[in-house]
């Protein structure tokens, strides 16, 4: 029997009203953004990486990363979609296990190769998420493209990786960081299904919507909107000022 919760994810994919996701880090602010009423939480790893004490970019142990996550699935009634990088070296069938151990209706599954550096082969990455996708078919994959991030990419280079992502399994693609909205027109043409986007700053959600996109998430920028009130807040208690002053 289908698991509801990751049917309900998959279903909230829908090009033209995405699925905005604040992404999360711990069970406290899982619980704000989840009673604030989002239908859907997602996890940043680079946010959690870093309340552990450790680098981004599986720089973490596998292990407290899927820790974490589960605290946070446990601590909220609505699906979950866990950032789960590269997969931290792990096979395809072992990924997929651990991640339905811990509740996860979905993952982020990147193309970075973190131990060689660059990129996984095309190939290579096809074959994984056929694997991942094999050995759950519930399980709602957000397959990251990671050309951006390697500088200026052609549009139909990152499409060709999403639309090769798709057919192995994949349920969205996520070109992350897509550098504008004129960019994000031309992936959301070029790509037969969902597109998933960061929302950079200067960017209007509105807009993204009209431009068919079908998720919104907005990586680490929680975690670091949250630090900055810290920062804030550290600074008026040090200077003798009321804390609380807004």
């Amino acid at each position: 029997m289908p698991n509801t919760k990751t049917t309900l994810l998959r279903d909230l994919h829908k090009p033209g009203d995405p699925l905005l996701l604040p992404n999360v880090w711990d069970a406290a602010g899982a619980t704000i953004v989840a009673e604030a009423g989002f239908p859907a939480l997602a996890t940043a790893s680079a946010s959690i990486a870093a309340m552990l004490g450790h680098d981004d970019h599986e720089g973490a142990p596998a292990a407290e990363m899927f820790d974490a996550a589960a605290r946070i699935i446990r601590a909220v009634g609505v699906p979950v979609t866990v950032d789960a990088e590269a997969g931290y070296g792990l096979p395809p069938e072992e990924l997929a296990a651990r991640l339905t151990a811990i509740g996860a209706a979905g993952f982020n599954y990147e193309d970075t190769d973190h131990r060689a550096g660059g990129l996984v082969d095309v190939e290579t990455q096809v074959s994984r998420i056929a694997a991942l996708r094999a050995a759950n078919a519930d399980l709602v994959i957000n397959a990251r493209v990671d050309l951006f991030l390697t500088g200026s990419a052609p549009v139909e280079e990152v499409a060709e990786r999403g639309r090769r992502y798709l057919e192995a399994g994949a349920d969205c693609v996520f070109p992350i960081m897509a550098p504008s909205e004129e960019v994000i027109a031309e992936l959301v043409k070029a790509t037969p299904g969902p597109v998933s986007v960061t929302c950079l700053p200067g960017m209007s959600l509105g807009r993204l919507a009209a431009l068919g996109v079908a998720r919104v998430s907005f990586g680490p920028m929680t975690y670091l909107v949250a630090l900055e009130a810290l920062k804030s807040f550290a600074a008026r208690v040090r200077a003798g000022q009321d804390p609380y002053a807004t």
